[in-house]
């Protein structure tokens, strides 16, 4: 049976950007089963650019409620076997979908499927991919040798997917009885909520389709969340790796030390982030946490790094 993808499209404040992501949907050259937007509670003409589109598009409006829930609302909704998610500044490849849609029907025990991507500006000039600039992505590239797909299986493998992951949240199709059964999207974070759904997603998982070519664009933008108070996005960040640290405690081994390592990480940024800003006291307080977790060198030279700003 061919899988039928639902993809939904959480928007806030889009108007100058959805049309072409839902175009870029459209223009699937595998057809897609339905597309849902989500309007999160815009002030301008979001909704009335998904109405244009007429039957072609199923708008669900609600109160402004974050990105997590949107998603969550375009998954009750949907009809299809499988979903995929596309943000409204941000456009899909022409065969993101029979990339997938292909490997499904020719291997339905593949749990979820993720693959490349481009960073872009928003003038579109290409910045980078996805998969070049990460560990486990180049691990996967190297393991495919040149060919279009690779599995991702062995439990290290998944680990170092967790940990440094490449796939973003629109190349990412899942079946929709495996999301509603995990919950969805965590509610109430505004950052790294794709990590903690993924890694939720990678712990259950024994197969999954990578496919070494990009599927998508994700647009940088100069006025993002995080650039405008980089402080207050990596202190959500180690909010939500917090949560997910809590749950890790009943992920395999592998992937407890991955999430371990992530948290890491967020907190020497939430450091670094607090020293440019010049609070130091803060910064060393923000990574001391690891020097108790790891004892040695390397968090000893993280707290360090603070101190000299």
């Amino acid at each position: 049976m061919s899988p039928r993808f639902s993809v939904i499209i959480p928007a806030f404040n889009a108007a100058a950007t959805l049309a072409r992501a839902i175009e870029s949907v459209r223009a699937q050259t595998w057809p897609v089963h339905e597309i849902i937007v989500v309007d999160d509670g815009s002030t301008d003409a979001t909704p009335e650019v998904a109405r244009r589109f007429g039957d072609a598009v199923r708008l669900i409006a609600q109160r402004n409620s974050g990105v997590s829930a949107a998603r969550n609302a375009g998954a009750a909704a949907a009809t299809g076997d499988w979903l995929a998610f596309l943000d409204a500044d941000d456009w899909y490849a022409p065969d993101r979908i029979a990339l997938h849609a292909a490997w499904i029907e020719e291997d339905p025990a593949l749990d979820c499927l993720t693959g490349d991507y481009e960073y872009r500006d928003a003038e579109g000039r290409l910045l980078a991919t996805s998969m070049a600039q990460h560990e486990s992505g180049r691990s996967m590239q190297a393991k495919a040798a040149g060919a279009a797909r690779a599995v991702m299986e062995a439990p290290a493998e998944m680990a170092a997917f967790v940990a440094d992951h490449f796939g973003d949240t629109h190349t990412l199709s899942v079946p929709r009885a495996r999301f509603i059964e995990l919950g969805g999207y965590p509610a109430g974070f505004k950052v790294c909520e794709d990590v903690h759904f993924l890694t939720r997603l990678v712990a259950g998982s024994r197969r999954i389709g990578v496919v070494c070519r990009s599927l998508g664009v994700y647009v940088i933008h100069g006025g993002s969340a995080t650039r405008r108070d980089p402080v207050a996005a990596q202190r959500e960040n180690v909010r939500t790796l917090s949560d997910l640290v809590r749950l890790a405690a009943a992920f395999p081994e592998p992937l407890r030390q991955a999430v371990a390592s992530r948290m890491r990480s967020a907190r020497y940024n939430l450091g670094c982030a607090l020293a440019r800003d010049g609070r130091r006291i803060a910064a060393i307080r923000a990574v001391l946490p690891t020097l108790a977790e790891q004892p040695g060198w390397q968090s000893l030279r993280a707290v360090l790094s603070m101190l000299k700003g």
